[in-house]
C-alpha cells in the first residue's frame, strides 16, 4: 500500500497568503485536508505547530510535501535534521515534485546546497531589514508602535471608569481595544492624577 502525502506550508507574516503554496501542494498530489500551515512564523524558528503537526502525520512510507525548501526551513542545520529525522522515520521528502533521495550522494549535495541558498537568503532579509530600520531610525522616521488610544481618548475613557459608568469589559468593547489596553490607560491615568 503506498504511502500519503502530508502537506506543509509556511508564511513569515499574518498579511501574507497561503493560497498559492495550498494549490500548489494540491497539484503536488496532496489532499486539502492533509495539508498543515503555519501563519506569521519565520522559517528559523523551529517551533511551529503546523510543522509538528505535519511531522506527526507521517508515517515510515508517506511523503512530506513542500513546494519549496524555505518554507520548511531556513538554516542548514535545521533543514539537515529535518531531512535526517524523516529519513530515519522512513518517510520522503519531496521539494516541489523533487523527492529527495538521502542515500544518493548527488541528491544530498543538492539538499544541502537548496539549503544554504535558503540559510543566505535569510541572512540578506535579515541584514536588509536591520539596514532599512537604521535609515528610518537615523532619518527619524522609525518611533516604534503608535498608541491605540489618544491620550484624550485615554483620559475620557479613565474618567468613565473611575466615575463608575463602565467596567473595563464594557470600556474594551466601547473603545474597541483589548482590556488589557484599557487596563493600561487606567492604570497611566492614575500615575498622572495629581
Amino acid at each position: 500500500m503506498p504511502g500519503l502525502s502530508i502537506g506543509y506550508a509556511r508564511v513569515s507574516t499574518q498579511e501574507q497568503d497561503l493560497t498559492a503554496q495550498r494549490e500548489a501542494l494540491e497539484a503536488l498530489g496532496v489532499a486539502r485536508e492533509r495539508i498543515y500551515v503555519d501563519h506569521g512564523l519565520t522559517g528559523t524558528n523551529r517551533e511551529r505547530p503546523g510543522l509538528r503537526e505535519a511531522l506527526a502525520a507521517c508515517r515510515a512510507g508517506d511523503t512530506l510535501v513542500v513546494t519549496k525548501l524555505d518554507r520548511l526551513a531556513r538554516s542548514l542545520p535545521d533543514a539537515r535534521d529535518i531531512a535526517d529525522e524523516l529519513t530515519e522515520r522512513q518517510v520522503k521528502l519531496n521539494l516541489g515534485g523533487s523527492v529527495h533521495d538521502p542515500t544518493d550522494p548527488v541528491g544530498r549535495l543538492l539538499f544541502n546546497m537548496l539549503a544554504m541558498i535558503a540559510e543566505f537568503e535569510s541572512d540578506l532579509i535579515r541584514a536588509r531589514t536591520r539596514e532599512g530600520m537604521a535609515a528610518a531610525r537615523a532619518a527619524g522616521k522609525l518611533r516604534g508602535r503608535q498608541p491605540k488610544l489618544s491620550r484624550a481618548t485615554e483620559a475620557h475613557l479613565a474618567a468613565l471608569h473611575e466615575a463608575g459608568e463602565k467596567t473595563p469589559g464594557e470600556l474594551s468593547e466601547l473603545f474597541g481595544v483589548a482590556r488589557s489596553t484599557v487596563y493600561r490607560a487606567i492604570e497611566r491615568a492614575l500615575q498622572t492624577a495629581p
